[in-house]
C-alpha cells in the first residue's frame, strides 16, 4: 500500500495531465490556470479521501467504499471545476470521472507490481 506523499504524487502526475490538457484543448482555458485547477481539486479531494479511506483498508467492504468515495470525489471536483471556471458544463463531470479513473487505475497498477 502506498504511503500519503506516494499516493498524492502519483495521483497528481497521472490527473494534472489529464485536467490540463481537457481543459486547455476542451475548453480553451490557458495552460496556467488549467495546470492551478487540476492542482485545485486534487489538493482540496485527495487528503481528506485518503484519510476518511484509511479505517476502511483491510475490510471487506473496501472496494465498495473505495467506489463510493471516488463517484464523490469526482462530483467535488466537477463542481469545483464548474465554479472555477464559471462555466455550467455537465462534461465536466466526465473529465473528472476520467481523470480519476486513470489515477485509480495507476494506483491499481502500482499496488499489483
Amino acid at each position: 500500500m502506498l504511503r500519503y506523499p506516494a499516493a498524492l504524487a502519483l495521483t497528481l502526475a497521472v490527473e494534472i495531465p489529464v485536467y490540463v490538457a481537457a481543459l486547455r484543448w476542451g475548453w480553451a482555458v490557458s495552460w496556467r490556470r488549467a495546470a492551478l485547477c487540476a492542482l485545485g481539486v486534487n489538493l482540496a479531494t485527495h487528503p481528506l479521501l485518503w484519510w476518511l479511506l484509511a479505517p476502511w483498508t483491510g475490510l471487506s467492504a473496501y472496494p465498495l467504499v473505495v467506489v463510493f468515495a471516488e463517484a464523490v470525489v469526482c462530483g467535488a471536483e466537477a463542481m469545483l471545476l464548474a465554479w472555477w471556471l464559471r462555466r455550467r458544463d455537465r462534461l465536466l463531470a466526465v473529465l473528472a470521472i476520467a481523470a480519476n479513473a486513470a489515477s485509480v487505475l495507476a494506483g491499481l497498477i502500482y499496488a499489483s507490481a
